[in-house]
């Protein structure tokens, strides 16, 4: 037998009593990077409201999907990993999470038909804030596991600082003026007269309340998603101490 042929042979009884394990912590750090750059031009589009701004988070988070699907085969694949398959497994999903929720974030306010306003944008900028903690959380853990707690607690500030400006839009959305007031202005003028319009007004003043508020929902569930993955990443960290 020739030496080539055996270390062919060699080579292949090594890899099956010594399979490769697969890089997971890569491929965890390549999916939160393209959450990170989904969020930067998810923050483009809460600013400018571009439609075409939308139509790259929707790729983007198609493009995790893929992403996961091919993570999930390696995982099932796998003889052997660096951390517990289940924690793996829950990360890949949590971080996955974030870009859907984008995504429907997006095709809410295209269907709802309304803009982005100003809170919306800072909650959009905490969002990709920690998305970018996340990021830097789980690429510590193949070398400085220890360290990346402290990305994972950024992590959640920023899902707590999410929550602050979401109370914040909703007193200022619940306690603006009411088209009813105009009846004050107009208390000379026949009621028949102005009625008519004022419900009119009062009407679309509601449906823009609700529409914004179930925004404003969704971008905190959207921060939610951010801090089960941090919670996710502080539990590795954990385990691996």
């Amino acid at each position: 037998m020739s030496g080539g042929n055996t270390n062919f042979i060699m080579a292949k009884l090594t890899a099956r009593i010594f399979p490769v394990v697969p890089d997971f912590y890569s491929m965890m750090v390549e999916h939160c990077d393209l959450v990170c750059r989904a969020m930067d031009v998810f923050v483009e589009f809460m600013e400018t409201g571009q439609g075409e701004k939308g139509d790259q988070v929707r790729a983007m988070e198609k493009e995790g999907d893929d992403l996961k699907t091919r993570q999930m085969e390696v995982l099932s694949r796998a003889f052997a990993t660096p951390l517990d398959r289940e924690d793996i497994y829950r990360a890949i999903m949590a971080i996955d999470e974030i870009l859907n929720y984008a995504k429907t974030t997006v095709r809410e306010l295209e269907d709802l038909e309304i803009q982005p306003d100003h809170h919306m944008v800072e909650i959009v900028r905490l969002l990709r804030d920690g998305s970018y903690a996340l990021k830097a959380g789980y690429a510590k853990l193949g070398t400085r596991p220890k360290e990346a707690d402290t990305d994972a607690i950024a992590a959640r500030k920023a899902e707590r600082s999410v929550e602050k400006v979401y109370r914040a839009a909703l007193v200022e959305l619940f306690h603006v003026n009411s088209p009813f007031d105009a009846l004050g202005a107009m208390a000379a003028a026949p009621l028949a007269t102005v009625l008519p319009g004022i419900l009119n007004d009062y009407h679309l003043h509601i449906m823009t309340v609700l529409k914004r508020r179930e925004v404003y929902r969704h971008l905190s569930n959207t921060a939610d998603r951010v801090e089960n993955a941090a919670s996710i990443l502080h539990d590795i960290v954990v385990q691996m101490a």
